[in-house]
């Protein structure tokens, strides 16, 4: 018997949730139900796909293999239903984008307002988090687009990514912090000692903080460990220590002080992502257009953000 969607979905909901009765819960059918159609598939494929480890439900060797491309196969055919329904005007549309929290709340809604005003009937989905997140989300079909901050080896084989923008980081703090130079500087080894206050893991600014305290021979010292972006800025506002942060976040906190870092600085590139085997909806590519524009625009007009710059962009780019 060949394998049926709905299968596929069972099995995908069981891989991840790695329980049954969660699993039915989330598919809406009986337990039961699912454990048959489980067993059906496995049947048609001829060979186990879970097994009992210790008490927990694990993926066999040929549930690993099969994990991935049901995932591709499920996002395809949701993509084909969804630029169907599309096109006969039976569905509004639907783009879900991620954004990390510094972009979420900067570059994201200027963009969405353009987005909404030339397509008010398209349902807007966003999904905060950190970069690596987000990178998850994407594989997993959770998100059409996304924008991430590159990490140093590049994007995930499986996504396609355009760099946009590069932006510099700054320290915030409470009070001026020693070493400030008189030009308004401070270099990296300067926060030697420093209590700084830490994103949680899952977040690229926690990474680019670590790196950069050690290329400058030092381990930071931690004041706070494992906040979101809003409790991070919070706690250095408390005085509890300071945070090397995208200059853009703290135009809206005046009462942080913003401290430039002295070249060459850490800085990071923000790209737009997606799944690079899933075609894009109609309405993806639409708000990725509309991103494209609203960075070439801001940059004619001079309108980005202080240590913010564009990276330059294909001429296909906007097409």
């Amino acid at each position: 018997m060949p394998m049926q969607l709905h299968q596929l979905r069972y099995f995908v909901a069981v891989a991840e949730l790695r329980h049954f009765t969660q699993a039915a819960d989330l598919v809406g059918i009986t337990q039961p139900s699912l454990s048959k159609q489980i067993h059906a598939l496995e049947t048609g494929l001829g060979a186990p796909l879970f097994e009992r480890v210790r008490g927990r439900i694990a993926l066999t060797a040929a549930g690993e293999v099969l994990l991935p491309l049901a995932r591709r196969i499920l996002a395809d055919v949701d993509t084909a239903t969804r630029e169907v329904q599309e096109l006969v005007g039976l569905r509004r549309g639907r783009v879900r984008l991620g954004a990390t929290p510094s972009l979420a709340t900067s570059l994201a809604p200027p963009v969405l307002r353009r987005f909404r005003d030339a397509h008010p009937a398209v349902d807007l989905r966003v999904e905060e988090g950190g970069s690596q997140d987000l990178v998850r989300g994407l594989l997993r079909g959770d998100l059409d687009l996304a924008l991430i901050i590159m990490p140093a080896q590049g994007a995930d084989p499986g996504l396609h990514a355009e760099e946009i923008l590069r932006e510099s980081l700054v320290v915030a703090s409470l009070a001026e912090v020693p070493g400030t130079s008189a030009a308004g500087e401070l270099r990296v080894t300067d926060l030697r000692g420093q209590p700084l206050v830490m994103f949680r893991e899952g977040y690229d600014l926690r990474d680019a903080t670590l790196q950069a305290c050690r290329e400058a021979g030092f381990e930071p010292t931690l004041s706070v460990d494992g906040g979101e972006m809003d409790a991070v800025l919070s706690f250095v506002e408390a005085g509890l220590g300071v945070a090397l942060v995208p200059g853009m976040v703290v135009a809206r906190r005046p009462g942080v002080r913003v401290t430039r870092l002295a070249p060459p600085g850490v800085r990071r590139t923000i790209a737009v992502a997606r799944r690079r085997d899933v075609v894009p909806t109609h309405a993806g590519r639409e708000l990725r257009r509309i991103l494209l524009e609203y960075v070439r625009t801001a940059t004619e007009q001079d309108d980005l953000p202080p240590g913010v710059e564009p990276r330059r962009m294909p001429l296909s780019a906007l097409g």
